[in-house]
């Protein structure tokens, strides 16, 4: 087939495997050296732990991107160890020593010691992504404090305002797609989603400068799994020094503008702005209110958009879950007037449309695992970590443990009518790290199967379950595209 292909073909499938390319040349560098150098390398594994470590530095990050740029995704990497060397294993990749922590008693003892004894940790190219000075990435003093500061949005009053224009958006745009029945869910969640946090955030309603913005935090997002070479052409240089410093430098002219006066608006960042004249514990500084900006923007749409996409494949995959949601959706259009737009109110009567979200964020696992720094030497249920050693809570493997969850990779929401065991259901983290978002994450899914199933009913029109290339959150390739069939009236 290569032998076919243009010298303009060849040269684009080398752009779209620049990443991988450069990596493999360093690899079988570095490979060469040592060898040369030391001959056979042997590592002797210390702290109980079975894994690889591989080469210095590099260790097994090759394989781990390879494993990103499968269509079965990062996981697999995960997957394969576990299968290789027990529930427990240990790797390094980009230069760190990273334990997979397989169980409830694990999460509890690494989520219950956040910050005394162990810290967030994200791999070089995700913490250059979103900023130092992100949520994500500051230390136990920052944290505190910036949390604090950026909790208004998602405030239970911030909420009910949020449900009502959300949920307007939602109507208007699926009206638009009626007509043309077909549409693709992964596509319209991630504009849907971003638009709205966008709106709500920095009140940006605008549409080419919407797109822009788009286009720049796709970039930032797509450089956070990528080798961390600032090298032109990769995925890490046009997120990092590109994407993020055309963002950057957008979020700066917005700021000036509203200290100017030339611009005001009701919105999360105009309520940072107010607070120029507080003490500096009470005030957010420039840098940080950008880069949480865009760590809210990205994470409030990937994770919420690809939730929103899985949600509605497994609902096609389960026809009788699908029926019994609409049934209570249903329910709920009767009682409200023609036209109405949700509350916050219809939002907690939906318990079934609950354990629906939960089941899909169970199943779906859009945060893989949750990284945390070892701060010292520690011990859970006998194995070793050593400090500085990321130990990484597998919230996949959790989420599908035989003994915490019956036929887990079968969908089934009524398994939420039991209480959980703690440390078993872990989507959003636990513990002062909590995912600031939780309740507008499951306010949004909640709200898009309200409509979507009280309205229409739908068929996948496309069965593939390969999972998208590079992405760093599980997505379907396909994005999965669905006609849609208005119900008939009656229903």
């Amino acid at each position: 087939m290569m032998l076919n292909l243009s010298k303009e073909e060849l040269l684009l499938q080398a752009w779209n495997y620049y990443d991988i390319i450069i990596v493999a040349v360093f690899s079988i560098g570095i490979t060469l050296f040592v060898s040369k150098s030391l001959g056979r390398v042997v590592i002797t594994e210390k702290g109980g732990i079975p894994g690889r470590l591989g080469l210095p530095f590099l260790g097994e990050t090759f394989s781990f991107l390879s494993a990103t740029n499968s269509t079965r995704g990062c996981y697999d990497f995960v997957r394969l160890r576990r299968q290789w060397y027990g529930k427990w294993f240990k790797t390094r990749l980009f230069g760190k020593i990273h334990v997979f922590v397989p169980t409830t008693v694990g999460a509890k003892a690494i989520f219950a010691n956040d910050f005394v004894q162990f810290n967030k940790g994200y791999v070089k190219s995700m913490a250059d992504a979103v900023g130092e000075k992100s949520l994500l990435c500051v230390p136990h003093d920052s944290h505190k404090r910036i949390r604090r500061l950026l909790a208004d949005p998602f405030s239970m009053n911030s909420l009910s305002m949020f449900v009502k224009k959300f949920d307007k958006m939602l109507c208007e745009r699926l009206d638009n797609l009626a007509a043309r029945k077909g549409f693709v869910v992964l596509d319209f969640s991630m504009k849907l989603t971003f638009d709205a946090m966008c709106n709500m955030l920095i009140s940006i309603t605008e549409l080419s400068l919407l797109r822009d913005i788009e286009r720049d935090c796709t970039s930032v997002s797509n450089a956070m799994l990528s080798f961390p070479f600032m090298i032109p052409g990769t995925r890490y240089y046009r997120g990092i020094k590109q994407a993020r410093k055309r963002l950057m430098k957008t979020f700066g002219e917005m700021i000036m503008r509203r200290r100017s006066g030339r611009e005001s608006h009701e919105d999360f960042l105009q309520s940072m702005l107010q607070r120029d004249s507080y003490p500096p514990n009470e005030k957010l500084s420039d840098i940080e209110i950008m880069d949480n900006l865009l760590t809210l923007i990205i994470a409030g749409q990937t994770t919420t958009a690809a939730a929103m996409m899985w949600s509605v494949k497994f609902l096609d995959d389960n026809r009788e879950a699908q029926d019994r949601l609409r049934e209570e959706q249903l329910s709920i259009s009767r009682n409200k007037p023609e036209g109405a737009l949700l509350t916050l109110e219809d939002l907690n009567s939906m318990s079934y449309g609950s354990k629906v979200v939960k089941e899909t964020l169970r199943m779906s696992n859009v945060l893989l695992w949750f990284p945390r720094i070892a701060l010292k030497d520690c011990i859970i249920e006998g194995i070793e970590i050593k400090k500085g050693w990321h130990a990484n809570i597998d919230a996949t493997c959790i989420h599908y443990d035989p003994d915490l969850f019956k036929d887990p990779m079968h969908f089934n929401p009524s398994r939420f009518d039991e209480m959980q065991k703690p440390y078993s259901y872990l989507p959003f983290g636990s513990g002062p790290r909590t995912c600031l978002g939780m309740n507008m994450a499951k306010v949004t899914m909640l709200i898009f199967l309200h409509r979507l199933t009280s309205a229409y009913t739908w068929k996948v029109d496309d069965p593939d379950t390969c999972l998208e290339k590079k992405a760093h959150i599980p997505r379907l390739r396909s994005g999965c595209p669905i006609t849609l069939e208005p119900l008939k009236s009656g229903n």
